[in-house]
């Protein structure tokens, strides 16, 4: 059995490896963003930073958005950290957010552990379809 999206999750976690050998743990998780943006961009992988994705409440529009920390490959959700280790709570909120997106696949990175990058991959077992109109709206950053 192959996991999904295998060559995808391989480059990104390749690019947070980089980062976390250039800088390590200690930082704040909005450094990390600002680096993984850069090196993603010098490694040619495609992402959007930070978007905000409407979300519903029985058919009914919230105000509330939820803002991913990247969206790679127009498929992959990845949300970082800078903890001193990954706990439940972290993998339940990666895990709300597929089902909020209905994304198959999420990447949560923790550049707060030492002395190794810690990473978990975190699928949606739910294998339910992206809303249409999220998905035109995703598809239509990756075109800009």
């Amino acid at each position: 059995m192959s996991l999904i999206y295998e060559q995808e999750t391989y480059k990104i976690l390749g690019a947070c490896f980089e980062v976390y050998k250039q800088k390590g743990s200690g930082f704040t998780e909005a450094v990390y963003q600002e680096c993984l943006a850069i090196e993603f961009e010098m490694q040619n992988i495609p992402f959007i930073a930070q978007a905000k994705i409407q979300l519903d409440y029985k058919g009914r529009v919230l105000e509330q958005f939820f803002v991913p920390d990247f969206i790679c490959f127009n498929k992959i959700i990845v949300e970082i950290k800078a903890l001193t280790q990954i706990i439940d709570l972290n993998k339940s909120q990666t895990l709300n957010y597929l089902n909020a997106t209905n994304f198959d696949l999420a990447l949560l990175v923790n550049f707060g552990h030492c002395p190794k990058l810690e990473h978990k991959r975190i699928a949606n077992t739910q294998n339910k379809s992206l809303d249409f109109s999220i998905r035109n709206e995703i598809d239509s950053w990756y075109k800009q």
